[in-house]
Order: structure tokens, then C-alpha cells, then sequence
């Protein structure tokens, strides 16, 4: 038994004195400073005043990107958007809510469907330029709202289902 014990004590003693050589033999000098420097605080905030500037550039040409896309087109890509709202006249909620007439109505205001606490307190007018941004990113658009969806990128898309909601309303708002 003793010579069990000795042998274990031995082989420890052995490892961690390798080990010390080792460290010895090949000691590398750790740099004062990093060589990889990330500047997270410019970064954030160059990416945040970027993507705020994209917003912001999309909401101006959305007007301009009328010309270049039709009602028609957003119909088809509105197939995207039909599996959660309706958008037909007296048409009911599904996941979302309907959107029949949603352009030039107060954000949460119909009274038959649950909206989140965002949407309710968010309370603004669904102008083209509100629509434009919800529609880019939702869930950065407007923190808190229940809508899963992870937005449309591509500007002329989202213009094309702006003029297709716009168009089924009994007031249609004025694209000029």
C-alpha cells in the first residue's frame, strides 16, 4: 500500500514539476495591450447613427418609391403578411389584426382585437413613413409589440404593400 501511495505522490510531484520547467523554458511575455483593439463604444454608435440614418433616408423616399411600384405588386407580396392579418373590408382578426382602412388610424385602436402595451401607448397616426419603418423592422421599430415578424428590407417592397393597404380603405390617403 505504501508503495502505491509513494508512486502517486511521486507521479503529482513529477507533472507539476514538468510543468514549472516547461513554463521556464518557453516563457512568452504577455503584450502591455491588445493586439486585437475593438472600440465598442464608436462602434455601437456609428452603427446606430447609420442604421438610423438608413431609416430615416428610407422614410424620405418612400414618396419616391410610390412611382416605381404599383398597388398590384403589393398584393402579391402582401402573401407574406395574410397568414397572421386580413385585409378584406369587415374582414376579421387573426394573429394580427385586420388591417382593412390601417392607414390614417390611430395605432391599437380597434376595439375587437388584444394589442400589446407598446402598440396601445405608441398611439401615433399610421402615416406611409410610420408604416415604412414598422414595416422594416418591427421589433426595433417599436420595442415591446407582439408582431413576430422580421420585417422587409428591401424599400420598393414595402412601398408596394403600403400603396396595396392604402388602397383597401374607405379613405384612402392622398399619394402625392
Amino acid at each position: 500500500m505504501n508503495k502505491i501511495l509513494v508512486s502517486a505522490v511521486l507521479a503529482v510531484i513529477l507533472v507539476l514539476g514538468i510543468n514549472k520547467i516547461a513554463d521556464v523554458i518557453f516563457y512568452v511575455e504577455k503584450p502591455e495591450k491588445s493586439a486585437y483593439q475593438v472600440d465598442s463604444v464608436t462602434t455601437v454608435a456609428n452603427t446606430t447613427t447609420n442604421e438610423t440614418n438608413s431609416v430615416d433616408s428610407d422614410s424620405e423616399n418612400i414618396m419616391k418609391l410610390f412611382a416605381s411600384t404599383n398597388a398590384g405588386d403589393g398584393e402579391k407580396i402582401f402573401k407574406k403578411c395574410a397568414a397572421c392579418h386580413s385585409i378584406t373590408q369587415g374582414g376579421a382578426n387573426k394573429i394580427g389584426p385586420a388591417l382593412w382602412g390601417v392607414l390614417g388610424r390611430k395605432a391599437g385602436s380597434l376595439p375587437d382585437y388584444k394589442y400589446s402595451k407598446a402598440m396601445i401607448a405608441y398611439g401615433k397616426l399610421w402615416s406611409f413613413e410610420e408604416m415604412n419603418g414598422f414595416l422594416t423592422k418591427p421589433k426595433e421599430w417599436l420595442k415591446g409589440t407582439k408582431m413576430s415578424f422580421a420585417g422587409l428590407k428591401n424599400a420598393k417592397d414595402r412601398a408596394a404593400i403600403i400603396l396595396y393597404m392604402n388602397e383597401n380603405s374607405d379613405t384612402p390617403l392622398p399619394v402625392n
